[in-house]
This record gives C-alpha cells, structure tokens and sequence, in this order.
C-alpha cells in the first residue's frame, strides 16, 4: 500500500504530496512562456487551468497517480509523479520545473529519487517517460536517468494546432538494478 503522507528528500530537495496549497507558486511559474512551450496544457496558462490542475492532482488517487511537487529552500520550483498501470506494474514518469531552475540538475535528482522509490517501494517493473521531440532537455533528463530510447511515434501528438512527434524512453527494473550496483 502506498502512503499518501510519505516525503523524500534528495540532498536539495524535499519531495512531498502536491497540496492545493501549492497553487499560487505552481500558477506563477507556470506563467512562463518557454515552460509553457513543452506541456499540452492550454496557452496561456490560466488561473482557472491551474486551479483545476492542482485539484486533479490532489483528489487523483494515490495509488495510480502520485504526484510530489518538488521543494527547494521552502519554496515549490516544480513537480514530479508517476501514472501507475496496476495492471502491468508500469509507470509513466512526468516532470515540471520553474525555468529559473533549469541547467541545475534538479529534475534529474528528483526523478531518480521517484524511480527508485517506484521500484524498490510500489514494486514497479518499467517506467518510462515521453515527450515531444524537439524539447532536448527532456531528452536529456530522459537519459541520464539511464532511459533508453523505445519508440520514436511520428506526428503522434498535436502541439499548438500542429502535428509533432512523440519519444518515449523507458527504464526496466533489471537496467535499475544494474545502475545501483554501479554507484
């Protein structure tokens, strides 16, 4: 059984169930047109959006739908979680960071820290992560995670009114395994 009161903490950050009280710092660095340019969310990001948004992830079921909003000194910079297949034990990972945090490494370590609990706490066999192609950060994060490239689904999905495609990488439990050996 999942907690949903559990927190983790990195060596910055402190990972804790999204509250609605995280509205206002999740609205204002979702505000950001350039963070705005990877999500599917509506342009602009709207306060009416983010209400709902933050609602959703609140009242979504823990144990399908975990999400932590990621903490740095205090202060909510971004939002990590997991969409859980019961079913087949596998795990979607999704990820946000305010922009003023890019290039530090914060998504890479609060991720590992999600997948490491999705395998070694919820049992979890895969996870994976998908984005659009053309946002290489996410690429990026994907892989030093230790992901690899699984699929590559062309003009899968409509940014914008445009056609774009779609990455998806994965990391099995027995490639996790092996990571942690290695540290």
């Amino acid at each position: 059984m999942i907690s949903e009161g559990i927190h983790l903490h990195t060596e910055r950050l402190l990972l804790r169930p999204i509250s609605l009280d995280d509205f206002q710092q999740i609205l204002t660095y979702s505000q950001d047109e350039e963070w705005g340019r990877w999500t599917p969310d509506p342009k602009p990001y709207t306060h009416r959006f983010g209400e709902e948004f933050v609602a959703r992830k609140v009242l979504a079921p823990w144990e399908t739908e975990p999400r932590f909003s990621v903490l740095l000194d205090g202060q909510v910079v971004g939002g990590v979680g997991l969409q859980i297949d019961t079913l087949n034990m596998v795990g979607e990972l999704a990820y946000s960071l305010a922009r003023e945090h890019w290039g530090k490494g914060l998504i890479p370590e609060s991720a590992r820290t999600i997948i490491d609990w999705g395998f070694r706490d919820l049992g979890l066999e895969k996870i994976f992560a998908r984005t659009d192609l053309r946002n290489t950060p996410s690429l990026r994060v994907m892989e030093k995670l230790g992901m690899k490239k699984e699929a590559h689904l062309r003009q899968h999905i409509l940014v914008e009114g445009v056609r774009q495609d779609e990455i998806h990488y994965g990391l099995l439990r027995e490639e996790w395994s092996h990571t942690l050996l290695k540290d």
